[in-house]
């Protein structure tokens, strides 16, 4: 005996599918950045022995832009014949020699731990443990400033405003990241703001659910009161995991009782 689809009998129910944001959460190229056009990732070399005791010498050798990156970025050259990439403070031309070590001086574009660095400097890419190439301070004009020494460590002020306790062997820059204000221009072109975002691999452009028909989002269509509620485990998957995160309440304000 066969059973007769309910399709056929004018039952069927059109099935929505997943929002955008559960498609990014399957990793494929559709929705990756371009990395493979990036010159270098933006790290300081491996301590040395030399680096240790005194100063290595180094160069600027080129200033270039890298895809994705707001500050420009320039590759050094070292006396050893090891070449890394940093990111550039205010001031730093092609050519300017440099120096990274506990010994170095206090100059803009040479590299110091932050136990040698004096008290009121201006520093940028910040490490947070020894060695691990720098983690703070990387965007354009951005900045942390040396507050004080203590046995605990170096108290540094970040950009957000916030202090921090550093370890004193951490490394940092003199100087503040170049091209501080690119935020502030406006883009003009819709096509410059689509090759930023692509570049950087986000979502462009943003559309509301709201605006969208019932089949791609949850809050889509004309209706505006058929909304889910979003609450979502906090052990939930990657693109599950959207919304009001292990939410004790469903956002609502609840109403006082008149006594």
């Amino acid at each position: 005996m066969s059973v007769e689809p309910e399709c056929s009998k004018g039952r069927c129910k059109i099935l929505g599918k997943r929002i955008r944001v559960q498609r990014r959460g399957r990793g494929s190229s559709t929705f990756r950045s371009s990395t493979h056009k990036r010159v270098a990732p933006v790290q300081y070399p491996s301590m040395s022995t030399k680096e240790q005791e005194g100063a290595v010498q180094g160069k600027v050798k080129a200033i270039t832009h890298d895809p994705g990156r707001g500050a420009p970025m320039a590759s050094i050259k070292l006396e050893t014949g090891e070449i890394y990439y940093s990111v550039v403070p205010e001031g730093v031309y092609e050519g300017q020699p440099t120096q990274i070590g506990g010994e170095a001086s206090v100059d803009i574009g040479n590299v110091l731990p932050l136990g040698k660095i004096p008290e009121g400097t201006m520093v940028c890419n910040i490490e947070l443990s020894p060695g691990d190439g720098g983690k703070i301070a990387r965007s354009s004009g951005a900045y942390a400033t040396v507050v004080g020494h203590t046995p605990e460590g170096t108290i540094v002020k970040l950009p957000s405003g916030s202090t921090k306790y550093v370890n004193d062997l951490c490394r940092a820059t003199v100087g503040v990241i170049a091209g501080a204000g690119r935020v502030e221009k406006p883009f003009l072109k819709a096509g410059n703001k689509f090759h930023l975002m692509k570049a950087k691999g986000h979502m462009y452009p943003r559309t509301r659910g709201i605006a969208m028909v019932a089949a791609s989002h949850p809050y889509g269509s004309s209706k505006k009161g058929g909304r889910k509620v979003t609450t979502v485990s906090r052990n939930a998957p990657p693109g599950k995991k959207v919304g009001l995160i292990a939410a004790r309440s469903a956002g609502s304000r609840r109403k006082k009782k008149r006594v």
